[in-house]
């Protein structure tokens, strides 16, 4: 049974960079209130990672107290962003890949071809065009 059913929850926010994870309920929520404008009795998940990248603590209120996890990874790191004093809001999907090890973001970029980029003279490939 899992303690938290992410469909209720009125979201999912990532605390970029590094805190001070000897906190507790009432540190971490305080840092939530003062530093970053947050209610941490929103229903919201709230996430921090320490210097290493291996563990790290989640906040909830569940509506008659705070619950506090804390998870350290057995074999590998999570790819957490160092945006010192910023704030994610994730969705479902990212809060999956990240807590499975990867990246929030894809790493392979789309990419976009410049119109106009071909140089005079080089073949156009998988076109109608002919010159």
């Amino acid at each position: 049974m899992m303690l938290i059913d992410i469909r209720k929850l009125s979201g999912i926010y990532l605390i970029c960079g590094r805190t001070d994870l000897r906190r507790g309920i009432d540190g971490l929520s305080s840092m939530l209130q003062e530093e970053y404008a947050l209610d941490p009795y929103s229903r919201a998940l709230f996430l921090f990672c320490g210097t290493r990248k291996d563990h790290f603590k989640a906040l909830y209120w569940a509506g008659d107290g705070f619950v506090l996890l804390y998870k350290r990874i057995e074999d590998g790191r999570i790819q957490w962003p160092a945006n010192q004093n910023e704030v994610k809001k994730l969705h479902a999907k990212q809060l999956e890949r990240l807590l499975s090890g990867w990246g929030l973001e894809p790493t392979v970029k789309p990419f976009c071809p410049r119109k106009n980029a071909r140089k005079p003279g080089t073949p156009v490939l998988n076109s109608t065009h002919h010159e």
